[in-house]
């Protein structure tokens, strides 16, 4: 069992949700129960996902959880894109936001690469 808290992805997945908590913040009101919460619901999978996959023993259940770590960034950047293209959040605001999750999006398939190669 690794101790996943030392993972620079799930340190990273973190900072995607902080990210995501600051960003929905500002959307509007009606769209509480909608994409804030999904986006939230999907910013919060990643480091989750990365957690549980951390403590199982075989590889290929540790990359089986990674897979859903990095479908729920895609899943993100898809809602932060909606958000941008509807004007509910200015692309300069979105901006930091899309350069975790892209870079999070390489860390992540890397880590899965190596999981299911070794």
């Amino acid at each position: 069992m690794k101790n996943f808290k030392k993972l620079l992805i799930w340190q990273k997945g973190m900072d995607i949700v902080k990210e995501v908590y600051r960003l929905t913040a500002v959307l509007p009101t009606e769209e509480k129960y909608g994409l804030s919460s999904q986006m939230k619901r999907c910013a919060v999978s990643i480091p989750s996902n990365i957690a549980e996959g951390s403590c199982k023993k075989s590889p290929k259940h540790q990359a089986h959880f990674i897979e859903i770590a990095i479908g729920s960034t895609f899943e993100l950047e898809t809602q932060l894109l909606i958000c941008i293209e509807n004007a509910l959040i200015l692309k300069d605001d979105a901006k930091p936001l899309l350069t975790l999750i892209e870079e999070e999006q390489k860390m992540t398939y890397a880590y899965q690469q190596r999981l299911t190669n070794d």
